[in-house]
């Protein structure tokens, strides 16, 4: 398996390797993609001189999986994966998923409940004194103290729970490249403390802004001053955490990629390909993205139940589209692609090239460029994104171009070009856009744009695709049950939808995950201004998921409930009828 990394001995001794200078264990299946965490990191430290190895999935009920590779020189590089474990494996029910989409056929159970924490108990207990890394969503979002939803409590740091030696967080590339070049220089992992990116523990601190000390007695109060110092600090300051006899040492994000640094990164040799290990065996999330290429990072929208900000940030890092073109090329020729690309975008596709222009993103203290109202210094010109769709629709043997990972309906309707662009082009047939909600209350806690510029978008939208002669839809996304939602709410939102004959498959129900505004709005049942606000649990969340799905059979004695709990029986007819 000499294109992939190694997995096996037998994989080293094929490329004459008698030790792996780094080992990255992860959580989800080998799948030889950039679009996967875990599988990128390796690729890149390869490409900088560095022998890696891959354990994928291991089995923790036994040492074998563990002790393939042996031990590394430098380092164990640990992620859960593309997802936290605990949201991969659990609804927001608190009941086991069906499906793993990162496993091979969609099995679970193939990753423990807090797959980071196992990962580095067990490679503690084979490997002694050997530094171990934590990476991936779930150590990022869980870098300092944080309210957990599936214990509903709050948890400390992962790295003291999990006993490593240094955290990254966010996307990653340039921290742990310093981590293994300095550990390759003969420095030792405790001397690593002051690297952009990373948490560390330590036994000293001279750090001036200083978060509460987190103990047994760590309160709500002291969750809300210690979530306000964090927002307003922790991009520009290092940051500190008492704990004990020992310190939590945040340093400041990394600075984000050049766009010859992520055209570097996604022009390195990947084979797009499951590893053979798997025997052709269907692993969803493989289906879902093998024909889709990432144009950039980051986002400035600032959702406030979304953690892409404090994951890839706001700055937006763009691809060159030379880069992009390649990677379609490469697809071209796969035996899979049979024309269509799926999706060309980001966390939101239509922010391709977009930038502050005054440059200070990284530090600006705006969460959103977006809400309550678009930042005068930012450039929202579509014009590199339509350039880059236009270019790639030209390749010969691509006969479709969708864009499938959303967009920021309240941009795109300063280009109404861009508006047609799509319609014309990249819909196939649906459009996803996010309103979340209809309630202008419910919309100002999500920090979400005003319901009047979607239903703008959605009637220049739906008069275009008349006047062209094509039949496309919006499928809405909405969130049920986020903090500050009530049934009255909901209401206003299925009259909405009842009106405009929309029969939602999905209905998202709000999540709680670490570090965001909305679980801090969940956790301490107030806003932002500490106004005290409806936090929907249970059986209120169930009932508000019926009502926006009316027409199922099975939910008409819930939407009956609904109805007459909110006070509103006369709407009766007019959802049962």
């Amino acid at each position: 398996m000499i294109n992939f990394l190694p997995t096996y001995k037998k994989d080293m001794n094929q490329l004459g390797w008698n030790k792996l200078d780094i080992i990255i264990i992860t959580g989800d299946a080998y799948i030889d993609h950039p679009a996967f965490g875990p599988i990128l990191i390796s690729r890149f430290l390869k490409a900088k001189g560095f022998k890696v190895g891959i354990i994928s999935q291991p089995d923790c009920k036994t040492n074998s999986d563990f002790l393939e590779l042996g031990r590394p020189r430098l380092f164990f590089g640990i992620s859960a994966g593309n997802m936290d474990s605990m949201v991969n494996l659990y609804t927001a029910q608190k009941k086991l998923r069906s499906e793993d989409a990162y496993s091979p056929g969609g099995k679970t159970k193939l990753r423990p409940n807090r797959t980071t924490i196992v990962y580095t108990q067990k490679v503690r207990t084979l490997f002694k004194n050997v530094p171990v890394v934590l990476g991936g969503i779930e150590a990022s979002l869980r870098r300092i103290p944080h309210y957990d939803y599936w214990s509903n409590k709050l948890r400390n740091s992962i790295l003291f729970d999990s006993k490593a030696d240094i955290l990254v967080y966010g996307m990653g590339e340039k921290p742990v490249l310093e981590i293994a070049k300095r550990l390759a220089a003969g420095e030792q992992i405790d001397e690593l403390n002051n690297i952009r990116g990373t948490v560390v523990i330590s036994k000293n601190n001279s750090t001036k802004e200083q978060l509460p000390e987190f103990s047994n007695s760590f309160s709500r109060k002291d969750f809300i001053k210690q979530h306000k110092i964090f927002e307003n600090h922790f991009r520009k300051k290092v940051l500190s955490q008492k704990f004990g006899n020992r310190f939590l040492i945040h340093n400041p994000p990394s600075h984000p990629l050049s766009q010859r640094e992520m055209d570097e990164i996604y022009n390195l040799p990947f084979t797009r390909e499951p590893h053979p290990m798997y025997r052709g065996k269907k692993i969803p999330a493989f289906l879902q993205i093998r024909n889709s290429v990432t144009s950039h990072r980051g986002c400035f929208g600032g959702c406030s139940f979304c953690a892409i900000g404090l994951h890839q940030g706001k700055t937006i890092q763009s691809r060159s589209r030379d880069s992009i073109i390649k990677e379609l090329k490469e697809i071209i020729r796969k035996e899979y692609f049979k024309g269509t690309i799926s999706d060309i975008g980001g966390p939101t596709a239509n922010m391709y090239e977009m930038n502050c222009k005054l440059n200070i993103s990284e530090t600006c203290q705006r969460n959103s460029c977006l809400f309550p109202s678009i930042c005068p210094q930012l450039d929202y010109s579509h014009k590199e994104q339509k350039k880059l769709l236009s270019s790639a629709s030209e390749l010969q043997g691509i006969k479709h171009i969708f864009v499938s990972s959303g967009i920021r309906f309240d941009l795109a309707l300063y280009d109404k070009e861009y508006i047609q662009q799509l319609a014309e082009h990249h819909v196939s047939g649906l459009l996803k856009l996010a309103p979340e909600h209809k309630s202008e209350k419910v919309l100002k806690l999500m920090c979400k744009p005003s319901f009047d510029l979607y239903e703008k978008f959605r009637q220049y939208f739906s008069t275009y695709c008349k006047k062209i002669g094509k039949e496309q839809y919006i499928a809405p996304y909405i969130i049920a049950g986020h903090p500050g939602a009530t049934l009255q709410d909901t209401i206003e939102l299925a009259i909405y939808l009842k009106k405009n004959n929309i029969k939602l498959k999905q209905i998202q129900e709000f999540t709680p995950t670490p570090m965001t505004v909305s679980t801090y709005m969940y956790y301490t049942g107030t806003d932002m201004e500490g106004n005290k606000i409806n936090i929907p649990k249970g059986r209120e969340i169930r009932l508000m998921k019926a009502l926006l799905q009316w027409f199922v059979p099975d939910n008409k004695k819930l939407v009956i409930e609904t109805l007459r709990k909110a006070h509103r029986p006369e709407l009766l007819s007019f959802f049962l009828d």
